[in-house]
């Protein structure tokens, strides 16, 4: 059985700037190439790119320069020349690790060694907050709907003030989370009393009726229920919507995801498991309440799980699965006719980006297509088993062990052989590694490449060219000619 397309409501892809963030053009290019495969709408995640000023400014990214103000005030710009609304997403409670690793702010955690959650308690931590969305707000004239984060709160309850505020009698850590946004709202509501304030859904997804009646929650923000499984839940999920609906919360959104959510360190995402993340989604459209007011998707594609995990999946090797995602919601199905409207869009002859091939026609129809590709080559080479394991290689294993390369100690036919392996491997991933370095530069940072090359190739390379080195000083030892 067919489902019904996306119900009427917007379809927002999420921009994760967090990590690995796109030069100011390609930002362009890809607000370009969002708006034709059917987007209407971006959630840009700034964290430490946002150009923070004043005492704020220590917030701003170290490792490659935040944007400035006119290139934000840009891709604003661009966007609004596509009718894409931009909603910038503000993490107020949860995931505050840019903020908390400064030892400036390092009171206003809520546990020392989280880094992540604000102490609820402290109205310092309530005016930092204030402060960052006065900024983010009045950088996006016009700005309509602002989401506040307050996912994943870890450690909530655990501070010496929060244990002794959850002491009285009944109170729980719900009543706790639900506070301190409740507090984030009202303030956004007296400041911008015409803001559209979306939070995440998950720290109030098991929370009571009652409790979430009580908070006044219900007529100040709208929840955004995340979940990025291809087995999303579908009768659990419509009865989470449902539980909102029925304490006030008519408007609702969804999240689904392309992008960065397989796991914590994917390299190259799988268009298919996505399609059915939005397949699962098309069926909880599909069976909630007429009542319900399901005001969008956004489709996330995280860079990182949060600022201290590696890199996710980089925006390039995405866009099949993003183009696949859109129309499946579009279509209602991942059709023939889906199928093709991607193929043809990007210009490939795969959905599937390790699969995609040669582009044909206009090679600006996948802006970033050459790094995706150089991306798929060198993974699959990093993942060919004689390379990334050479060091348990049976041969080496046995004839050049540990105990051997710390006593200069085989034969020189040997040495000769896994010296000549280890090169070929290694002359191999560098040529392949260039050309990664090469376009990932014309796309992003050199902090990005740089932490990209590290993170992905070196453990591949670094036992290769160890190797590589005791066997060269075992010939020179051994007076070997290479």
């Amino acid at each position: 059985m067919n489902n019904a397309p996306w119900p009427n409501g917007k379809k927002v892809v999420h921009l994760d700037l967090k990590g690995a963030p796109p030069k100011l053009e390609y930002i362009h290019q890809l607000i370009e190439l969002f708006s034709r495969l059917g987007a209407d709408g971006l959630l840009v995640e700034y964290e430490d790119m946002f150009p923070y000023e004043g005492e704020l400014k220590l917030l701003q990214a170290t490792a490659q320069p935040a944007y400035s103000r006119d290139q934000i005030l840009s891709i604003q710009k661009v966007a609004k020349s596509k009718n894409m609304e931009i909603i910038p997403l503000v993490q107020t409670f949860g995931h505050e690790e840019f903020v908390l690793k400064h030892k400036s702010m390092s009171s206003l955690r809520e546990v020392p060694h989280c880094l992540g959650t604000l102490n609820p308690h402290l109205e310092e931590g309530l005016e930092l907050v204030k402060g960052m969305l006065r900024q983010v707000v009045e950088l996006h004239p016009g700005l309509n709907t602002l989401h506040i984060g307050a996912d994943e709160v870890y450690m909530l309850g655990e501070g010496e003030l929060s244990k002794q505020w959850l002491a009285s009698p009944g109170r729980n850590v719900e009543q706790l989370f639900l506070s301190h946004v409740t507090s984030v709202a009202k303030y956004i509501k007296e400041v911008w009393p015409h803001m559209t304030i979306i939070m995440w859904d998950d720290m109030m997804r098991y929370t009571s009726e009652d409790t979430l009646k009580a908070s006044g929650i219900a007529g100040l923000v709208q929840p955004m229920l995340w979940d990025y499984s291809p087995n999303l839940d579908v009768r659990n999920t419509v009865s989470s919507l449902e539980k909102y609906y029925s304490v006030g919360m008519q408007d609702i959104w969804a999240a689904s995801s392309f992008k960065g959510s397989t796991n914590i360190y994917t390299n190259v995402p799988e268009t298919q498991r996505h399609v059915d993340n939005h397949l699962q989604w098309l069926k909880v459209a599909a069976s909630v309440s007429p009542g319900i007011n399901i005001r969008g998707i956004a489709i996330t594609g995280w860079q990182r799980y949060s600022h201290f995990s590696v890199l996710c999946e980089l925006m390039p090797v995405g866009l099949p699965s993003l183009a696949a995602s859109l129309q499946t919601l579009i279509h209602g199905q991942f059709s023939p006719e889906a199928q093709n409207n991607v193929t043809k869009t990007l210009g490939v002859s795969s959905v599937e980006v390790n699969a995609m091939g040669s582009t044909f026609g206009d090679a600006n129809l996948f802006p970033g297509r050459r790094l995706a590709a150089a991306i798929v080559e060198l993974d699959s080479l990093l993942d060919v088993e004689d390379i990334k394991s050479f060091e348990k290689n049976v041969y080496v294993r046995g004839y050049f062990s540990p105990y051997h390369r710390s006593r200069r100690m085989s034969s020189p036919l040997n040495i000769v052989q896994i010296h000549s392996e280890a090169s070929k491997y290694l002359d191999l991933l560098q040529k392949k590694v260039d050309v990664v370095r090469e376009e990932m530069l014309h796309l992003y940072p050199i902090s990005t490449a740089e932490e990209w090359i590290e993170e992905h190739v070196s453990p591949v390379t670094a036992p290769l060219q160890r190797i590589l080195d005791d066997t060269r000083a075992c010939m020179m030892e051994m007076e070997i000619e290479t």
